[in-house]
């Protein structure tokens, strides 16, 4: 199956509500359209041990592929991680869960131009 898609939530002046919680898939995985200013938010529901969110580089140095950076979320706590650079992690994000315990959500800020 395709990863399942994390939509992105625009922040703006107005404010916006927090963003419905993607359940981690870690069969599937998750990608994200990334602008380069995108950011994500991982809640741990679990209350035992502590999982891990990775996110893949988009290319390779000098031809060999870059292992996924990763981060370690606490028992019951909430990281907020990003922006993620296009130049280094394409414009979709693809991003891996090692549970289902892991809740998703994902924000940008709206153009200020």
């Amino acid at each position: 199956m395709p990863r399942v898609a994390i939509p992105v939530t625009q922040i703006t002046r107005t404010g916006v509500a927090p963003a419905t919680e993607t359940n981690g898939d870690a069969t599937n995985n998750h990608s994200v359209a990334n602008t380069g200013s995108v950011w994500l938010e991982v809640r741990n529901s679990g209350s035992t041990v502590a999982r891990v969110v990775s996110a893949h580089f988009a290319s390779t140095v000098d031809g060999v592929t870059v292992d996924a950076k990763q981060w370690s979320i606490p028992t019951s706590a909430t990281r907020r991680i990003g922006p993620f650079p296009t130049r280094l992690y394409g414009t979709t994000l693809l991003i891996d869960v090692d549970n289902a315990e892991l809740k998703l959500s994902a924000y940008s800020l709206a153009n200020q131009a």
